[in-house]
């Protein structure tokens, strides 16, 4: 069942007339999948009229959703690309824009772009009337809260070293993960990348493997920059990236270029299972 039924809030809702139809959600609009619903109303709620350009002007909000900036960004962005078809249109509440807009706005801003005007929050209906409402506090306690990551200078990469010296980093870090990333063209001649993270140790805290890698998925897609940096071509490059977890925020400290006729950085990982920091 779509997340309209935990979102809704009761109340008058807006009639939407006979000038708008039911389309099928296309498959262009990966954002908007799988959220419950298949079907989408045209003209939506951000005015466009045709399937062209639907599909254009969301793709640009592709990589938002991708960095899971707010729980909620999804079905904040879908409710208004891609509204649900019903008797009515069901615009997201201004609570639910805010609290996206609180989150992703940063991230926004990390790639150049401030939050966009047609995204106002004050356009939106206040808890009060019909709209799609953030969940309640209980989320909180039903769903981990991991530390954020967040725009940030990227760090030189590091191609000479000794093992004994990112020894001496391991131990003053929380974490260290070996990703390896390609890049990849879109059919919009965009840049896209792929992105696979493996968990090489975590010193300390409660974070999982999964969650981990997780975090530093958000981080690299937050940090989009320093990806161009590190795939100047289109042949995948392996990294090890070590930082640490302050104040519920992830900072990459380090990046080291993993290389197959280096073994320092293998000689690191296989001693520091039974290092002792000093």
């Amino acid at each position: 069942v779509f997340a309209v039924n935990g979102f809704l809030r009761v109340a008058t809702a807006l009639d939407i007339g006979l000038s708008t139809k039911c389309v099928v959600i296309p498959k262009e609009m990966g954002m908007c999948h799988k959220i419950g619903y298949s079907e989408m109303r045209l003209p939506n709620l951000m005015g466009h009229t045709s399937m062209a350009e639907v599909i254009l002007k969301s793709s640009t909000w592709q990589y938002l959703v991708q960095t899971d900036c707010h729980p909620h960004v999804r079905t904040f962005l879908c409710s208004l690309f891609a509204p649900i078809c019903l008797d009515t249109f069901i615009h997201p509440c201004r609570s639910m824009c805010a609290a996206v807009r609180a989150s992703c706005a940063p991230v926004l801003l990390c790639h150049g772009q401030p939050w966009p005007a047609s995204l106002d929050c004050d356009r939106f209906p206040g808890d009060e009337d019909t709209c799609l409402a953030p969940l309640t506090k209980d989320y909180n306690y039903l769903h981990k809260v991991l530390p954020k990551p967040t725009c940030q200078t990227c760090p030189a990469v590091e191609e000479f070293f000794t093992h004994k010296r990112v020894l001496e980093v391991f131990c003053d870090s929380n974490f260290a993960v070996k990703v390896k990333l390609s890049k990849k063209r879109t059919a919009f001649e965009d840049q896209e990348y792929n992105i696979e993270c493996q968990v090489e140790f975590i010193t300390q805290g409660s974070l999982l493997p999964y969650e981990t890698q997780s975090m530093i998925q958000q981080w690299l897609l937050i940090n989009e920059k320093c990806i161009e940096r590190m795939t100047p071509t289109h042949r995948p490059m392996v990294y090890l990236l070590v930082g640490n977890i302050e104040e519920g925020i992830i900072l990459v400290k380090q990046v080291y270029r993993w290389q197959r006729k280096d073994s320092q950085l293998t000689l690191a990982t296989q001693k520091w299972r039974h290092h002792k920091c000093l």
